[in-house]
């Protein structure tokens, strides 16, 4: 969370209840208010943080272990599970993190990532470089600190104590290759060693760390204007997103690149009226994507679609091709989403209110309903089991 300065800015630990697939509960629904905090959503631990929390990226191995950008140089590493809970008062001091990641320059802000096959953390910042660090032994500390803090007077507790608390840790590589700030980076989800960055010099560069600092592909002109965001399809690693201020996201094919090439997506997609902030694959199924963006909409795509729609061109009812929902429920630009792995079509996804409702901003959870993405046959035939219970259109309605 981000505050005015009156109180501390704050990393929240929250359970949510996710409602089953399709079941609507009536009473709720019928006491909604927007002003009102949801009760399937509860916290489970303050962390008081140390400047704005631009960004919240967890570590696949451990899903304790958590790191947030704000507005320094620096990278924090945070064992939401070890860290006290607190109060979010005027005043207090904010809690320390468990390690400090250094190596930029400038402000790092928003480009952040973490790495799905071991523990490495990528970053990018105002410095114009990507910086790359491995936190595999900390990770292991950390946890030991966990267990002696659950069995104290075990070994553990003899070994670690807390004697790593906040300890720094120095980049593995500093790559240099954008010429402005760099935007968001991402980690080829097979490989920990290669990774992509996007920046304000609207390229998409490719990099290898067992090959050196230098970029191995450098595609110039990847938008008509800076490039806020891009992500790396688990499912088939070929594909990679970038989105843009420009309005529009496009899809990349590793196979048609060549180095210095300028602007060769295997295609664009048109569907917000502002500049795309976040962009990511859906886990489950390598066609599908999410898009949102400053016009306050969170789109869902569908590329294996284009061309097979109505008409032969890929254009549903909603009119851009591959475009097949829309969720506008935000009243303001859609800063961040993330799809669920264990829960497919849920999707949790935050926006920057302040402007509308005096400060702050709102998260949501929300699921596509599967009519829209099962295969048409079985919703028809779905649909012919519930035949019955539509009320045919008198004649005097019809007229």
């Amino acid at each position: 969370m981000q505050t005015d300065g009156s109180l501390p800015n704050t990393l929240v630990i929250a359970t949510a209840e996710v409602v089953k697939s399709r079941v609507a509960a009536a009473e709720h629904i019928s006491q909604f208010s927007e002003d009102a905090r949801s009760p399937f959503i509860k916290k489970h631990k303050t962390i008081l943080h140390p400047g704005e929390v631009n960004r919240i990226r967890e570590l696949p191995q451990n899903n304790y272990i958590v790191a947030t950008h704000t507005d320094s140089p620096d990278v924090l590493i945070w064992d939401v599970e070890n860290q006290p809970n607190r109060q979010c008062v005027a005043g207090a001091k904010a809690s320390c993190p468990d390690l400090i990641l250094t190596g930029h320059q400038d402000n790092a802000e928003f480009a952040l990532s973490m790495c799905s096959a071991e523990p490495f953390v990528l970053s990018g910042g105002k410095d114009k470089s990507v910086v790359l660090w491995s936190i595999h032994d900390h990770v292991s500390s950390l946890a030991a600190n966990r267990r002696a803090r659950q069995f104290p007077g075990s070994k553990d507790d003899a070994v670690t104590g807390r004697t790593g608390y906040g300890s720094t840790v120095q980049a593995r590589g500093i790559f240099q290759g954008h010429d402005d700030n760099v935007e968001d980076v991402q980690f080829n989800p097979s490989s920990a060693r290669e990774f992509c960055s996007v920046g304000d010099d609207s390229c998409l560069i490719l990099w290898d760390a067992r090959t050196g600092y230098s970029p191995v592909l450098k595609v110039e002109k990847a938008h008509s204007a800076d490039i806020h965001c891009v992500d790396w399809n688990p499912n088939d690693l070929n594909l990679i997103l970038t989105g843009s201020a420009d309005n529009t996201v496009c899809m990349y094919d590793l196979r048609k690149l060549t180095s210095g090439g300028v602007k060769s997506p295997i295609h664009i997609f048109e569907g917000h009226a502002a500049a795309v902030l976040c962009v990511q694959w859906s886990p489950m199924k390598a066609s599908v994507f999410g898009t949102s963006a400053e016009d306050g909409i969170l789109n869902i795509w569908d590329h294996s679609k284009i061309g097979n729609m109505e008409g032969g061109s890929g254009t549903g009812n909603l009119g851009s091709p591959g475009l097949f929902f829309q969720h506008a429920g935000h009243r303001d630009k859609v800063v961040d989403f993330h799809w669920n792995a264990s829960d497919p079509w849920t999707i949790v996804s935050v926006s920057d209110d302040a402007a509308n409702n005096g400060g702050g901003g709102t998260l949501q959870i929300w699921r596509i309903i599967d009519f829209l993405y099962r295969a048409e046959d079985d919703v028809v035939n779905e649909m012919g089991n519930y035949r019955s219970h539509i009320l045919p259109c008198s004649s005097s309605r019809r007229k």
